[in-house]
């Protein structure tokens, strides 16, 4: 960052460490958090602090800055939000606090959070990404909220763009998944930003891995830190079960339908590698009778937040997703994760099996691994430091089910032609939503069959 690269040679004092704690704090009242926070808390069913709450909580409300290091599905967002909150009780002031993340999705998520712990104490907080009307967010800028939460570059729009609109009065600045700003390259507009606050101001910076732009980052921006590390290593959570299937790749989607039929009841979510293949499957399942559901970069902000809020209502059990959504979107009832496609990033499968097992809760996750991905599949094995088993199968039962998924693969396909079709013709998004008449074609086509 910039203005952190100038600094002489001196070598970078390291952050301090949390002190370990003498005996686990049993609540958030031992941490310090007062009582209508942690009423708060009850109401979300937040029983007990998770780990990287106990260790950041206390450091960041004697007013330290914080490195937070842990693993996705930690509670992270209650690690920052709750002395945000507490600070703003203390002092009560407009535009108090400013999150960058490094997605959409995750920028609603966190907003959610603030509004349910703050909702008691009249906290406004207001979300400015990408892929929404700027006029709408300016004015609700111009409300002057609490808490803003942000993606870099829409933010940085606003700042040199929205009259009156400024950060002078920011107290609190925190960088959640700074790992993954930086990866998809805000490091310019982050620079912008630090330059536009105070810089007597309280910063957290929290991230999955500490890569050199996170350091660097940490030195532009953080006064004396306190590092409160959860994992310093990849790992995946204790509960979580893994498993491998190894399979002909021309057979994956009868595959896919064999562990939908086998593990049902539990809801999934299903990781493919493009957004094209994401709404195929959701198609050929839909065709197949399963409430499938898609989530993907092409889709509308609205739609997107449509998907997750059916799959988070229950609404649909499966979410096929691209890995916009394998980091920081809290989900809480995901049971299974299934990589249907494997990720070519070895640190993205930490990332995908952590939607599930979250919370102290057990989950499966299963990963298709065809005659193409076996190198992929070693090195996500040798990341994790274990062998997987494989997943328990019963093949002539699979390859009964393989007339019925042809079927219902030329129909996704004509699906997918004429929402292509449509898009073009209307140059509008299409979700599976509107899956126009498949059903009753497949319908229609058994009624003929049956017929002759």
């Amino acid at each position: 960052m910039a203005a952190g690269d100038g600094e002489g040679k001196a070598a970078e004092p390291e952050p301090a460490l949390a002190d370990p704690e003498p005996e686990e704090p049993r609540s958030f009242k031992d941490l310090g958090v007062t009582d209508v926070l942690c009423e708060a808390c009850d109401q979300l069913g937040w029983k007990v602090p998770t780990k990287i709450q106990v260790e950041a909580i206390p450091v960041a409300l004697q007013g330290r800055d914080i490195i937070g290091l842990a693993e996705t599905g930690s509670g992270k967002t209650g690690a920052f939000a709750l002395p945000i909150l507490q600070a703003l009780l203390e002092t009560p002031q407009r535009l108090f606090a400013l999150v960058l993340t490094p997605t959409r999705e995750l920028a609603f998520q966190i907003s959610e959070q603030f509004e349910a712990l703050g909702s008691s104490i009249g906290v406004h907080s207001t979300v400015i990404v990408g892929g929404i009307d700027t006029m709408s967010q300016s004015l609700a800028l111009a409300k002057k909220p609490h808490v803003i939460i942000a993606t870099p570059g829409r933010l940085v729009d606003h700042l040199e763009n929205t009259k009156g609109f400024n950060l002078r009065a920011l107290k609190f600045l925190v960088m959640d998944e700074a790992d993954r700003i930086l990866n998809m390259d805000f490091e310019t507009e982050v620079d912008k930003i630090l330059k536009v606050i105070p810089r007597d101001r309280k910063t957290f910076l929290f991230s999955a891995t500490m890569t050199k732009k996170v350091q660097k980052l940490q030195r532009a921006a953080l006064k004396n830190p306190v590092k409160c590390a959860v994992s310093s290593k990849y790992q995946t959570v204790e509960k979580l079960q893994q498993y491998y299937i190894f399979i002909p790749s021309k057979f994956k989607d009868s595959y896919l339908v064999y562990i939908l039929n086998e593990l049902a009841g539990n809801s999934f979510m299903i990781f493919c590698s493009t957004c094209n293949n994401t709404q195929r499957t959701a198609l050929l399942l839909r065709n197949l009778g399963f409430t499938a559901i898609p989530l993907h970069g092409q889709m509308s902000q609205n739609k997107r937040l449509g998907s997750l809020n059916k799959f988070k209502a229950k609404a649909r059990s499966i979410l096929l997703a691209t890995d916009v959504a394998s980091r920081g979107l809290d989900i809480p009832h995901v049971d299974v994760v299934i990589n249907f496609d494997i990720p070519t990033h070895s640190k993205d499968y930490i990332h995908r099996v952590g939607r599930t097992a979250r919370a102290g809760r057990s989950g499966k996750s299963i990963t298709f691994v065809t005659q193409y991905d076996v190198e992929l599949f070693q090195r996500i094995e040798h990341l994790i430091g274990k062998k997987l088993p494989a997943f328990p199968m019963q093949e002539e039962e699979v390859m009964m089910l393989t007339e019925r998924v042809a079927e219902a693969q030329r129909f996704a396909r004509m699906e997918l032609r004429e929402q292509g079709e449509k898009k073009r013709s209307r140059n509008d998004d299409d979700d599976t939503e509107e899956a126009i008449g498949v059903r009753n074609r497949v319908a229609g086509g058994k009624k003929k069959k049956r017929k002759a």
